[in-house]
Order: structure tokens, then C-alpha cells, then sequence
């Protein structure tokens, strides 16, 4: 009877030894003018690479399992021809919509990154702690930790190819000419604002809406949307970063950007 109950016990231990399966790749859609062409699991198609670099979110050098964030647009958008001169929508599960052009999405250095190699699971991420998976977009190179230059869009799941003018026609002023400081604000909008922030219920939806119900210059004096602007932590704690790099021009371009909108509100609801 012993040696029975050891046998048993011997060929249980052993079963729970047994590797567990692995759990099924996440996978990041590709759509193309609003039409879905494509999902995969990045992971299972593309050379995994171990990858190393200073994060400025961690503020500290990171190691990821990672795969080229160029491989993985040339396979989810394979067949449409050279992406340099392309523009892009990385999405995020929690609302978050990146701006990114196509020059800088094939640029080397960028990764998307699969598995955080310091810790078991992911380490948190960002002001709010975030869980980062599935996809964390990771720059590798010490010129690209600039995040206004090279975001890190993390808990990423969808990537869009569009124009963005086609794609969001509410958010632009009217007919102007391209040195209007309203179109300047513009630029400034879609490049560096849309991401968290929406224009007529379009874009990014972490901060919000900048026109409806309300423009921002409806509620907030000129002056102290500029000084928010430039630097949020002096008026509240929030997760907004600042831009000290946004000139008097920058800022002169934004406001003229909020005033012209206020003629263009366009609601969803309505």
C-alpha cells in the first residue's frame, strides 16, 4: 500500500512539473481608411529581439522582448506600398490616439515590446501605474527618449493608416491658408494635443474635449489656458505634462486654434 501511495504521489509530482501552455499571443489590429485588413500577433510572425535602452517614463534603462516596430507596419501593412510618407493613429485601450507620421513610425530604433524582461508580468507604467500590455511602444536609441519627439503609447491595440485630414475633418478650422496662425495651432493640435485631448468629439479620449459643449475659451481666460498650457502642475496636479518647449508663436498659434473653433463646433450628438 506504501509503495503504491508513493508511487502515486511521485507520478503527480511529476505532472505539476510539467510546463504549462503557453497563453495565446495578443494580437494588434491594422485598418486602413476605416477598414479592417488585418490582426496578428506580432510576436509569432516577426524575430523577437531582447532590447535595452534609458525610459523616461521608468527613469531608468528597461530590458524588453520586443519585435521592430518597422517589421511589424511593413506585415500589417503589407502591400501598400513605402510607409515614410504615410501617417498613423497608434491606439491604446484606455482611449489614448497618437499622431505618429510614417517617417518617424519606420524609424530605427523603435520596438514594440512584447514582455518586460525586469520583473515577472509588467512593471507599472505612467502617472496612474498602468498595466503596459499587451503592446508598449519602445524606443531603444538615448536620442530618441525625448516623449513629445518619440512617444511610448503603452497598453497599444490598434494601429490606423490614414489622413488625418480625411479621418478627422472636425478638428480643422475652415479653409485657411497654412501660415494662419490658426492652421500653425492646428499642427500643434494634431501633432502634440490629440492625443489625449478631442476637438468636436475627435481624438484622443485621456483629457477633455477642447470645443464641445464648451470651447476652452468659453470657460478659461486666454492667459491662463497659455500658463496651462505650459505648465499644468502650476494650477493642479494632473497627468497632463508640461511643454516648456512651446514658444510664445506655439502658444499664440494654439489660442488662435481654440478661437477659430469656436465658430466649427460640430456634436456628435446633435
Amino acid at each position: 500500500m506504501t509503495r503504491r501511495w508513493l508511487a502515486f504521489a511521485l507520478l503527480a509530482f511529476a505532472a505539476c512539473k510539467k510546463p504549462a501552455a503557453p497563453p495565446p499571443s495578443a494580437t494588434l489590429t491594422f485598418v486602413k481608411e476605416k477598414t479592417e485588413l488585418r490582426s496578428l500577433a506580432p510576436g509569432d510572425q516577426i524575430p523577437v529581439e531582447t532590447v535595452s535602452g534609458y525610459d523616461p517614463y521608468y527613469k531608468k534603462v528597461k530590458r524588453f522582448r520586443a519585435v521592430s516596430l518597422k517589421k511589424v507596419l511593413e506585415l500589417g501593412f503589407a502591400g501598400e506600398g513605402p510607409l515614410e510618407g504615410k501617417e498613423f493613429i497608434f491606439r491604446a485601450s484606455d482611449g489614448y490616439a497618437v499622431y505618429v507620421r510614417g517617417a518617424l513610425a519606420v524609424e530605427d530604433g523603435g520596438y514594440i515590446a512584447l514582455q518586460d524582461l525586469d520583473v515577472a508580468g509588467w512593471e507599472p507604467i505612467g502617472p496612474q501605474q498602468a498595466n503596459p500590455a499587451p503592446f508598449y511602444v519602445f524606443w531603444s536609441k538615448p536620442e530618441q527618449v525625448d516623449l513629445e519627439s518619440h512617444p511610448r503609447p503603452w497598453q497599444l491595440v490598434k494601429i490606423e493608416m490614414l489622413r488625418f485630414e480625411a479621418a478627422y475633418p472636425f478638428t480643422k478650422p475652415g479653409d485657411l491658408p497654412a501660415t494662419d496662425p490658426a492652421m500653425v495651432g492646428y499642427g500643434l493640435f494634431r501633432d502634440r494635443c490629440f492625443k489625449c485631448h478631442a476637438i468636436n468629439r475627435e481624438g484622443g479620449r485621456v483629457g477633455p474635449d477642447l470645443n464641445v459643449p464648451k470651447n476652452v475659451l468659453e470657460y478659461r481666460p486666454e492667459e491662463q489656458v497659455r500658463a496651462y498650457i505650459k505648465n499644468p502642475l502650476d494650477f493642479r496636479y494632473s497627468a497632463m505634462p508640461a511643454h516648456p518647449d512651446f514658444t510664445d508663436k506655439d502658444l499664440d498659434g494654439l489660442i488662435a486654434y481654440f478661437r477659430a473653433m469656436k465658430e466649427h463646433k460640430h456634436d456628435a450628438k446633435e
